[in-house]
């Protein structure tokens, strides 16, 4: 149902660096760039994660309550997601772990303030 999700940033190269090196880990490249946007994923089926300036050219800001979930696999996937996010400056927005029957998943900032968690069910 979701085709894409689109996250504001106000440094391109640095998010672009960020998000190569994070998404590379779940087999993403990008499929699509501008001087103004980069997008990423894993199939021309698949939803894609997108980085851009602001059309209005105001400051990027980050919703409040936003979040966008990335899908794997397994526990293991989880867990090595959510390093790689913090080794790659990510800041910590709780642990991967546990959080429901069924449910794992590990929660982070992006260099931008975006809030980003990696899951699995079962």
């Amino acid at each position: 149902m979701i085709g894409y999700v689109t996250l504001g940033t106000n440094d391109l190269a640095r998010t672009a660096a960020f998000y190569d090196a994070l998404l590379a880990e779940l087999g993403a490249t990008r499929m699509m760039e501008s001087e103004r946007f980069i997008a990423w994923t894993t199939g021309p089926t698949s939803p894609g994660l997108c980085a851009t300036l602001p059309y209005d050219r105001n400051p990027a800001t980050v919703g409040n309550g936003t979040m966008v979930a990335l899908a794997v696999d397994s526990r293991d996937k989880v867990d090595a997601l959510y390093k790689k996010a913090l080794e790659l400056g990510a800041t910590d927005e709780g642990p991967a772990g546990e959080r429901g029957p069924g449910f794992y998943a590990g929660y982070f900032r992006d260099l931008d303030g975006n809030k980003l968690n990696v899951f699995c069910m079962g």
